[in-house]
């Protein structure tokens, strides 16, 4: 797909459209795309229009390398290390709505909850990007904090939404910020800047059984609260 090749999508069907694709094509995306979509995304609104994001982006070998060493962490069960709080646990609704999203992904694929083999290879899958051509991981510089931290997650979306107008898929990873050591090694990226999250994209692989899980949204009413 060529720049001038951009499906037309109303700002409405985009954001619809955007999903967390797990499975994707080999085929990478050309560097002119790339480039004009991340050279978008810097409008991402930010505080003061400090733009606190600092993004890596991997492919080829890059990836590969930055891969295995990910997925190796993951199979020998190695602590996580993040640089923010991973382990908060959801409660309420908010348990809910993430058991709901379990229980679509690995009905999807066909993997049960007593299956713990199934359920540790399916979750390795996300140190291995989904086997995404492409992967960026968004790092923020010290001494940022909680309220910079609002701004990469401003940038992120707009940055998927930019994607999926593309026709390229894509799904923001938690798990890719829990070695940020290992990802800072592989980059030679100082420890000044902490690493947050990742994004794995690229070009969906419709055959891939995780692909078709699909999750709904709260009801307007149930979550937004009008004043007048």
């Amino acid at each position: 797909m060529s720049i001038s090749e951009r499906p037309s999508m109303s700002v409405d069907e985009v954001i619809r459209r955007r999903r967390s694709v797990r499975g994707f094509l080999p085929r990478e995306v050309p560097d002119p795309i790339l480039r004009e979509v991340f050279a978008l995304a810097q409008w991402a609104p930010s505080n003061c229009n400090v733009q606190p994001w600092v993004p890596h982006v991997v492919s080829g070998e890059t990836l590969t390398h930055v891969r295995d060493a990910l997925v190796a962490a993951g199979m020998r069960d190695e602590p996580i290390k993040p640089d923010w709080p991973a382990d908060g646990k959801f409660s309420g609704v908010y348990r809910e709505r993430q058991v709901g999203a379990a229980q679509a992904l690995y009905g999807a694929m066909g993997v049960a909850r007593s299956d713990s083999v199934g359920r540790k290879l399916a979750y390795i899958r996300n140190h291995a990007f989904f086997d995404a051509p492409h992967a960026v991981f968004i790092f923020m510089p010290e001494p940022f904090d909680t309220r910079e931290a609002v701004d990469l997650g401003m940038y992120a979306q707009t940055l998927m939404l930019l994607l999926t107008a593309r026709g390229i898929a894509s799904c923001a990873q938690g798990a890719l910020g829990l070695f940020p050591d290992i990802v800072r090694a592989e980059l030679g990226i100082p420890a000044t800047q902490k690493l947050l999250f990742g994004i794995s994209f690229g070009y969906e692989d419709s055959d891939v059984k995780a692909n078709a899980a699909r999750v709904d949204r709260a009801p307007i009413d149930d979550v937004v609260r009008f004043h007048r």
